[in-house]
């Protein structure tokens, strides 16, 4: 801050002074900072009473680019935006929060905890007021050791774990020429990614659906696992269902197809045109001309493809374990 005293005294000095001892002081001390650039380090080291008084001119003085020597121009605003960020930053900090208790207390929340594990932090909070601390239950909650969890496996590794015993159920639609739209439902084996069953309708209802995974799963072969979204077609019935025959579902969080991967890569790449980009080759969308067009194309859809397989049907190495099932029954 010296300089910039030295800078206001020498103000307050030339009030009393002639003007021209003002006009000699003046060029002696131009001809010395014509010297001292000349001469000066390339990078200088200014104090943060020089960076004030120089963004205190720029604000009031019109004509103080001419005068700068020392820096650019643009280092002033650079210094004039840095100061406006930092006090509206501190005028917009958050207030601090409710004092911490002391030490002594804390330390006696946790050994009465220790001592009884079973104690919560409402029994906690009684033995303390009956001790005469006035504390908040919310506060003892606060500084109770937080009880460690096992790691949970993720979503990819449960379903690596369990990948032969995983089958994926979802529905897509299909539209016809005659302005109509078909569900396909789709049974899909995590072990090969291969279609097992799948059923073509107009009317997809709950009983309909539940037909479909009993002829997908006969004789006991079904699952331990059944992975599908929350659509409102599987209803309780269909829980119980399957249940029944011992498999267990597992449904996917709201909005999360990703959790489906390997059926969401049969029907996701734009829901109609999901098969025909497997079976026929083709991109796009696809509208086919009735059910019985749509069932004989489904059936060379065998596999879904998966990240660095081929696929089978390309060369006539597999189908559905199980036809098509077209009946609206």
């Amino acid at each position: 801050m010296s300089s910039l005293f030295v800078a206001l005294f020498a103000l307050v000095v030339s009030t009393f002074r002639t003007r021209v001892a003002l006009q000699t002081e003046i060029l002696a001390l131009r001809h010395q900072l014509a010297v001292f650039q000349n001469n000066a380090p390339r990078r200088l080291r200014l104090h943060r009473g020089d960076r004030l008084l120089w963004n205190v001119l720029c604000r009031f003085w019109s004509d103080w680019r001419r005068c700068l020597h020392m820096v650019q121009p643009d280092t002033v605003l650079r210094w004039h935006r840095r100061a406006f960020a930092w006090h509206w930053t501190r005028k917009s900090r958050r207030l601090p929060g409710r004092p911490e208790i002391a030490a002594n207390i804390r330390d006696l929340i946790r050994r009465m905890h220790q001592a009884n594990p079973l104690w919560g932090a409402p029994r906690i909070h009684g033995e303390l007021l009956k001790l005469g601390i006035e504390v908040a239950q919310s506060t003892v909650a606060k500084y109770l050791p937080r009880p460690r969890k096992p790691p949970s496996q993720t979503w990819r590794t449960f379903l690596m774990n369990h990948l032969a015993q995983t089958a994926a159920i979802d529905f897509f639609t299909v539209p016809t020429a005659t302005f109509r739209v078909l569900f396909v439902f789709v049974v899909l084996s995590h072990e090969r990614r291969r279609v097992l069953h799948f059923g073509v309708t107009e009317h997809p209802t709950q009983e309909w659906t539940m037909q479909q995974m009993r002829e997908a799963f006969p004789w006991e072969e079904a699952p331990r696992y059944v992975l599908r979204d929350r659509d409102a077609i599987y209803g309780r019935d269909f829980a119980d269902m399957t249940g029944g025959i011992g498999i267990e579902e597992v449904l996917t969080a709201p909005r999360s197809p990703w959790q489906n991967p390997f059926l969401e890569r049969l029907v996701a790449p734009s829901d109609a045109s999901a098969w025909t980009t497997l079976s026929c080759g083709m991109r796009g969308r696809c509208v086919v001309l009735c059910k019985a067009i749509l069932l004989t194309k489904l059936s060379a859809v065998p596999y879904a493809l998966s990240p660095g397989q081929r696929r089978p049907g390309a060369q006539g190495t597999g189908t559905a374990r199980t036809g098509a099932r077209g009946s609206d029954a």
